[in-house]
């Protein structure tokens, strides 16, 4: 494996570590709200404070010709984010963190397979194989084992 690869993965291992972290943060944020909306309001807002200070200082808003240039269904990313904050804080108190990591695993997984195996989003097609299959078998093996 070459030092960019690695890096690759070592930056997206952290981003899977702190977003097993932002689950029981974001619960105890809907616990002490008594409000697991308004918890994902805040998360969100707090994100969206950081991305406009970061936006801005690295080189502005994107024109609205840029804008009018995206598709559709790239605008839906937000819903699916906020889905998901939602959905985790919620389900964290409920049947623990290593549950909820191994389910939203699962479910990116599976994801993944149908995605790559369409070409989904213009990126490159990855046949189904059985080894892959397998894989999502083991994490759904362990997803069962995290409730034992």
């Amino acid at each position: 494996m070459n030092s960019a690869t690695l890096f690759t993965i070592s930056v997206v291992t952290v981003g899977g570590f702190l977003l097993a972290m932002q689950g029981p943060i974001n619960a105890s944020l809907g616990r002490t709200l008594a409000d697991p909306v308004a918890a994902a309001m805040i998360s969100f807002g707090v994100g969206f404070v950081f991305l406009i200070a970061l936006t801005f200082a690295r080189q502005g808003l994107p024109s609205g010709e840029v804008l009018a240039q995206v598709p559709w269904w790239a605008w839906t990313g937000g819903f699916i984010g906020a889905y998901y904050v939602f959905a985790i804080l919620w389900a964290a108190p409920r049947v623990g963190v290593l549950t909820v990591a191994s389910a939203t695993v699962l479910g990116q997984l599976t994801a993944g397979l149908i995605l790559d195996s369409v070409g989904a989003f213009g990126i490159p097609v990855q046949a189904i194989t059985w080894q892959r299959v397998a894989g999502i078998g083991m994490v759904f093996g362990g997803l069962i084992l995290s409730r034992a």
